[in-house]
Formats: structure tokens, sequence, C-alpha cells
């Protein structure tokens, strides 16, 4: 069984959207692991984003996730990290396909809503570092 970590936004988690999100992944087999709802801070959305940090939009990355409460989930399930990223859909929401919890709740780009490990090895590196 393949696990995956998967964020719920500040954006989401202020818009009530944790439980409509959760739907989602549960309604196409993906369980809930691990769950914990939290507040990170700037440190520790640097150590998050730090692949990102020569690129221009790394502050802005990091002032939007500790901006507020945040859901973080270890999924788990067959194919998790790819199943995960198709039901997120495309990062900007515009070019996400009808039905992906990006194309249905994120406000934009930046305010995308979720957040899902992209590979293997950064789904070990993202679980470790939220559910050490």
């Amino acid at each position: 069984m393949e696990q995956t970590l998967s964020l719920i936004k500040p954006d989401a988690v202020e818009r009530n959207l944790i439980g409509k999100i959760i739907n989602v992944f549960e309604d196409n087999n993906l369980k809930i692991g691990h769950m914990k709802k939290i507040h990170v801070d700037r440190q520790f959305a640097e150590k998050f984003y730090e692949m990102h940090k020569e690129r221009p939009f790394f502050n802005d990355l990091c002032n939007y996730i500790s901006s507020g409460p945040l859901v973080a989930m270890v999924l788990e399930g067959d194919n998790a990290i790819q199943k995960n990223r198709e039901l997120m859909g495309a990062t900007n929401p515009s070019e996400a396909k009808e039905g992906t919890i990006r194309k249905m709740f994120a406000i934009s780009i930046d305010k995308n809503s979720v957040h899902g490990s992209d590979s293997a090895e950064s789904a070990k590196r993202e679980i470790e570092l939220f559910f050490s």
C-alpha cells in the first residue's frame, strides 16, 4: 500500500472545506492513515519548500502556507501518489479538469486549496516532516 502526503491548505481550511475535500479522497478509495490540523511557522515552511528556495515565488509560498491552519494527512491506497495528483487537478485551477479538487475549490494558482506529494521520494520526506 502506497502512502502520500496531502495538505488541505489555509485557504480551504478558512472556507470550511475540510470535509468536502476529505470526501473526495474517501470516495476514491484513499484512506487516511494519519491526520492533524496545524499552523506551521515560517521556519517550517522554508524547510518544506526548500527545493524552491531559488525560485522567485519561494517567499510567497512560505508566507501563504504559514498564513493560517492547514490539515496534513497521510493518504494510503493503491497508487496513492498518482491518484491523489489526479484528484487534485492542475496547479492552475483554470486548467484543472472538471470534478477535480482544484477546479471545484481553488481560488487561484496561488491559493489552490491542496498539496500532494509528486513522487515517492517527496512523499517520504514530506510525511517525515509533518509526522515525525
